[in-house]
């Protein structure tokens, strides 16, 4: 396969954007359209995996994927993953083959199309600055049936590559549920497109899907050392 060039700022401006752009409008219209019939928002799922993909494929990013075969398709799980890019969210739902549903920030429910599949789609906006105490429950009763959930404990994404302090909080969510924790590490995105740099990249992003770690028998007091232990997992697979 032929390597693209960069997306310059003006490529990722008048190219890249207008495309992402409609594929935003098209399958973000056809989720909102399945969710009267599909309130749990499976079908809407696929349509986020098909837009990613397409993303993926625009860009030119090429991702492989390893440790799969660890999963049970057919079970829930709190999928744990470090956060190096904007791309992420694209990688992770184009790659991993389960019903995924994210934590985001609410602000993003006020995006056209995206935020409003997020809201009709069984997704969970919070409000960082204020989240509320009921936030934990509400991110338990997102992981049901065979539905999992994506978290990025760092808060924010990294500049350097390096694999912040993860928050014990989001720990909860599986201990309360006694769902296993699924170390995720992804090397390679933050070349795709850097913090504040409106470029983007073609290139090869790396998944590791690690061995599930289970949460029955452990109590919320420790959520900090599962957090800890989860985050040596993910460093291991990421170079700085």
């Amino acid at each position: 396969m032929a390597r693209l060039p960069p997306y310059d700022w003006w490529r990722t401006v008048f190219f890249l954007i207008p495309a992402i752009g409609v594929y935003t409008i098209v399958l973000g219209t056809t989720s909102i359209l399945s969710s009267f019939v599909d309130p749990n928002g499976d079908f809407g799922h696929r349509c986020a995996r098909a837009w990613a993909w397409l993303i993926l494929k625009t860009t030119g990013v090429r991702v492989s994927v390893r440790g799969l075969d660890r999963l049970d398709l057919n079970r829930s799980y709190v999928f744990v993953s470090n956060h190096q890019s904007i791309y992420d969210i694209p990688i992770l739902f184009a790659s991993l083959p389960v019903q995924l549903r994210i934590v985001a920030k609410a602000s993003l429910g006020s995006f056209p199309f995206l935020g409003w599949h997020l809201r009709r789609t069984g997704h969970l906006l919070v409000d960082r600055t204020n989240p509320g105490p009921g936030v934990v429950k509400k991110m338990a009763r997102l992981v049901n049936g065979a539905r999992s959930l994506i978290v990025f404990p760092e808060g924010t994404r990294s500049t350097d590559g390096s694999v912040a302090r993860f928050k014990g909080g989001t720990f909860l969510v599986a201990i309360d549920a006694g769902l296993p924790v699924v170390p995720v590490s992804i090397e390679g995105s933050r070349h795709v497109m850097l913090k504040g740099r409106l470029m983007t990249c073609p290139g090869d992003v790396t998944i590791t899907v690690h061995d599930p770690i289970p949460t029955k028998g452990v109590g919320r007091d420790g959520a900090r050392d599962l957090a800890e232990t989860v985050r040596g997992v993910v460093r291991a697979d990421v170079t700085v």
